[in-house]
C-alpha cells in the first residue's frame, strides 16, 4: 500500500547541540528539508554529556525508556530523551547511558586521544536506535546514517533485525565523511559487536578494528552512497565502487540552499524504486 514515505535519520551530531559541522549541520537541515518535501521524518543521536539539558530542553521518555542492551557480555541500561527544534517542526531522540554518554567530551578525551571504548559505544548506539524505534512502532522506508557512530547500524538492519516486520522492507543509505579513519577501536570490538543471527564472518572487516574498516562494514550493508563530503577517502569510494552501489555526488548543505533537498529527495526515492523493481 503506497503512502507516505518514512526516513530515519541516524545522526552523530545535530546542530545546536553540538557546534557546527558538516555533519552537525547536515543533521539540523537534511530532516527539516525532508520533512518539508513531503516524507514524515525521525531523527537520533547520542546524548552525549556536553549536551545541557535544561538550555536544550531535553527529558526522558519513560515509556520508552527502560531497556538493557547487551554489548560484550555487559547489560547497559538504555535510557531515551528527547527534544525539539522547534523552528524546523522537528523532535530529536537521544540515546543516553551513564557509562558511555555522560562524560563532557564527544569522542575524545581532554588531551585529543580517542575513547578506547568508542566502539562499544557504537555498539550501543546502533542497537539502542533500532529497539527504540521498534517501540516506537515506526516503519521507515530509509534509513540514513550520517557520522562514524552510526556505522553499525547497516550490518544490523541486514543480519539481526531483517525480518522484524518493522525493518524488514527498509533500505539503508550511508554518507561518507572523512572522520576518524585512521583511529583504532579495541581489539575485540567485533567480539562485542555480537548477538542474535549474527556471526564473526558477518564482520569480517572490522577483525583489525578501526575507523576506516568500520565505514567499510557500513558501505558493505548499505543500499546506496551520499558523498557527505567534496573528497571522501578513495579506499572507501572503492569499496562502493566494488558493491555497484548507487552513488549520490557531494552537494553542499546549508541553511538556504534548496537544491541539495531535491538530490537528496530524489536520491532516497530512487533506492526505493530500484528495490521495488528488483523484487
Amino acid at each position: 500500500m503506497e503512502g507516505t514515505k518514512r526516513v530515519l535519520f541516524i545522526n552523530s551530531e545535530i546542530f545546536p547541540y553540538l557546534p557546527e559541522s558538516d555533519i552537525a549541520v547536515a543533521g539540523r537541515y537534511l530532516p527539516q528539508g525532508i520533512q518539508e518535501a513531503g516524507k514524515e521524518i525521525r531523527s537520533f543521536m547520542p546524548r552525549y554529556g556536553c549536551i545541557n539539558e535544561r538550555r536544550n530542553q531535553l527529558h526522558e521518555v519513560i515509556r520508552l525508556s527502560g531497556m538493557n542492551i547487551v554489548v560484550g557480555n555487559v547489560d547497559q541500561p538504555l535510557v531515551i530523551k528527547v527534544s525539539s527544534i522547534s523552528a524546523a517542526r522537528m523532535q530529536v531522540y537521544f540515546i543516553d547511558n551513564e557509562d558511555y554518554f555522560q562524560r563532557k567530551t564527544v569522542y575524545r578525551d581532554a588531551e585529543g586521544k580517542f575513547f578506547e571504548d568508542n566502539g562499544e559505544r557504537a555498539i550501543f548506539f546502533a542497537r539502542g536506535v533500532l529497539e527504540t524505534v521498534k517501540k516506537l512502532r515506526w516503519k521507515p522506508d530509509i534509513i540514513h546514517c550520517q557520522g562514524w557512530i552510526s556505522h553499525f547500524i547497516p550490518m544490523y538492519l541486514k543480519k539481526v533485525y531483517k525480518n522484524d516486520p518493522i525493518f524488514e522492507e527498509a533500505k539503508v543509505v550511508l554518507s561518507l565523511y572523512d572522520e576518524v579513519l585512521d583511529e583504532k577501536l579495541q581489539d575485540d570490538t567485533i567480539d562485542k559487536a555480537m548477538t542474535d543471527n549474527l556471526k564473526k564472518s558477518d564482520a569480517t572487516v572490522i577483525k583489525e578494528a578501526n575507523g576506516t574498516n568500520l565505514a567499510k562494514l557500513a558501505i558493505q550493508y548499505s543500499d546506496g552512497i551520499i558523498l557527505g563530503t567534496e573528497n571522501p577517502a578513495q579506499e572507501l569510494l572503492d569499496a562502493a565502487k566494488a558493491r555497484k552501489l548507487p552513488v549520490l555526488p557531494y552537494y553542499k548543505i546549508g541553511t538556504q540552499e534548496t537544491e541539495y533537498i531535491r538530490q537528496y529527495d530524489a536520491f532516497y526515492d530512487k533506492i526505493l524504486t530500484s528495490n521495488a523493481k528488483s523484487k
